[in-house]
């Protein structure tokens, strides 16, 4: 079975992390596996995921991701392969107009990797063509049940349209990782406590609120933020009105995730929504206390395991760490709970539940 998967790029994000963890897996389970880029950009996961033997990366130049004229270079990739899974938008918009332009018999797999959804809830119109797109494809994955009651509600398709199959990380690969031994900070306390949030710089993100929790926990606890993105700038600025700078470490994006995690003592993860929490969960498979934004697509992963605290909410957030930090009973128990919690996330089987669906979907 041949599969190409198509993605917007391979900046900073959930779902790009995702592609380079399974792709890999695919091929070891003897899918040929392929990937198209609308743009090609270099990135850290590029770099790390073109070093996969038997693994092409193909990519349309390095334009703009809103340029509809490359609907017409998908066309050429559609007839080569028995399935293509397509991520994120526009990526899925320009391929569903590609399998309409060409008359292409090769069936579409789209994973929906968010809870909100901006085009439909804007105006009529724009839930139409948002409807219209994902007619075209022959399954929709959700990845949570968030996920999947939100889009079986407001877009009412027919029954079997829908998969659920919760994303999943390689949890050998972080149970298994050392501590990263640098030293982040140009002073190092004695008693230094580490606090880490792992995400991109964009919407849903809300490292804001983590900024404002830091302000109000004692000096010997520090902040970590890993990742990229248009946000940022208005991060770093916050940080510096609040004088937080030499408490705070922005380390851009980074491949060393697993380490970074096991050298930090608590995992945040303060957003606005999520499609499914990935960060939380491996956090939880580093055996860290993991405190998180109570909102859809984290709830479910984190709660009864780790903390949730309200959206936006720095005050109670901080308390939480706090709470955590001068607790060893309590850290020790809530780490151990969200250790057990990440075992329920397993990439492999999520790998060989797509597997599964492909060769569902594909059948004569």
């Amino acid at each position: 079975m041949k599969i190409l998967h198509i993605i917007n790029s391979l900046g900073t994000g959930g779902a790009e992390k995702l592609l380079v963890d399974t792709l890999p897996l695919y091929l070891k389970k003897g899918i040929t596996a392929e990937l198209l880029l609308l743009n090609g950009t270099r990135t850290p996961f590029y770099d790390q995921l073109e070093k996969t033997p038997r693994l092409p990366i193909y990519h349309l130049g390095y334009g703009s991701l809103f340029n509809p004229l490359l609907t017409f270079r998908i066309i050429p990739f559609l007839n080569k392969y028995d399935l293509i899974h397509v991520h994120l938008f526009p990526a899925f918009y320009w391929t569903a107009l590609a399998k309409v332009f060409s008359g292409s018999k090769t069936k579409l797999v789209y994973t929906k990797h968010s809870t909100s959804n901006r085009r439909i809830d804007f105006s009529w119109f724009t839930k139409r063509i948002e409807k219209w797109m994902l007619k075209r494809y022959a399954r929709i994955i959700t990845i949570s049940p968030e996920v999947d009651s939100i889009l079986k509600k407001l877009l009412r398709f027919p029954p079997g349209t829908f998969s659920l199959i919760e994303n999943g990380i390689d949890l050998a690969k972080i149970e298994g990782a050392h501590p990263l031994a640098e030293s982040f900070f140009k002073t190092r306390d004695k008693d230094e406590k580490i606090v880490i949030q792992v995400s991109s710089f964009r919407v849903p993100k809300d490292q804001p609120t983590l900024v404002k929790a830091m302000a109000l926990l004692p000096g010997n606890i520090k902040l970590l933020l890993v990742g990229d993105g248009p946000q940022k700038a208005e991060c770093e600025k916050l940080t510096e009105e609040l004088d937080l700078q030499g408490r705070t470490e922005f380390l851009g994006t980074r491949t060393d995730i697993p380490q970074l995690l096991k050298a930090a003592d608590v995992v945040v993860l303060s957003t606005a929504f999520e499609g499914f929490g990935l960060a939380a969960v491996e956090g939880m498979a580093a055996a860290k206390p993991v405190v998180a934004s109570d909102v859809p697509g984290v709830k479910g992963i984190v709660k009864d395991a780790g903390l949730l605290f309200p959206k936006g909410d720095a005050i109670t957030l901080a308390k939480q760490i706090t709470d955590l930090m001068s607790d060893p009973d309590y850290y020790h128990r809530i780490a151990l709970a969200c250790l057990e919690r990440s075992k329920n996330y397993d990439l492999n089987a999520m790998v060989q539940k797509h597997i599964n669906l492909y060769m569902e979907v594909i059948k004569p």
